[in-house]
């Protein structure tokens, strides 16, 4: 199957072998084969560890099972957690890809949306570094510029669905939180669509 490549113009979201090209390509362990070829929906996530800390390698050390689980009180909790996600993008707007797309990630667990579940099995999931409080701009401009990319080049996807992981496990999960600017990043993908059509 031919691969597609598709470039937003003056943004670099770049899609070329499932993977965003202005990303960091760190590979996770956490990821095996989707058990069908469909990609249609986007998840979002927030983390931050130790929670309210930003910055440091401990996020990408436990997206790759290299998290000293002795390093901090917290880690405790999630000892032997193995997880992933396919872009995580940082508190400056930098990006990180430890999943292609085209593979499934571990990142939304036991999910359900629309009467699916087990929502791995067709979703991209990304992650915002925060922890609950407002997110900052660069983040949602790569957001906008992922987003963008992804519903371009994978034709079931509409980022104007794209769903968080509370919606998806609210009895579990509570992120990206109350704080996450919907309507902001809305604005953003109205911006980069009527420049695609341009």
């Amino acid at each position: 199957m031919a691969l597609r490549r598709d470039s937003l113009e003056g943004n670099n979201a770049m899609i070329v072998d499932h993977r965003l090209a202005s990303a960091r390509q760190v590979v996770s362990p956490n990821a095996d084969v989707r058990p069908a070829d469909e990609i249609s929906r986007i998840v979002l996530h927030s983390i931050s560890l130790p929670p309210g800390h930003f910055g440091g390698d401990d996020i990408e050390a436990l997206f790759t099972n290299r998290l000293d689980w002795d390093a901090h009180p917290f880690f405790q909790s999630i000892r032997g957690l193995r997880v992933s996600a396919h872009l995580l993008i940082r508190r400056d707007g930098s990006c990180v890809q430890f999943v292609p797309f085209n593979r499934r990630a571990w990142h939304a667990g036991r999910s359900r949306w629309q009467g699916r579940q087990a929502l791995n099995d067709f979703t991209i999931g990304i992650e915002l570094e925060g922890d609950g409080r407002a997110f900052t701009h660069a983040q949602y401009q790569h957001l906008a510029d992922a987003l963008t990319a992804l519903e371009g080049h994978y034709p079931d996807i509409d980022a104007g669905e794209t769903v968080t992981h509370e919606q998806v496990a609210p009895l579990r999960k509570t992120d990206p939180g109350p704080s996450f600017d919907h309507q902001y990043l809305s604005r953003l993908m109205t911006q980069r669509r009527a420049r695609q059509s341009t």
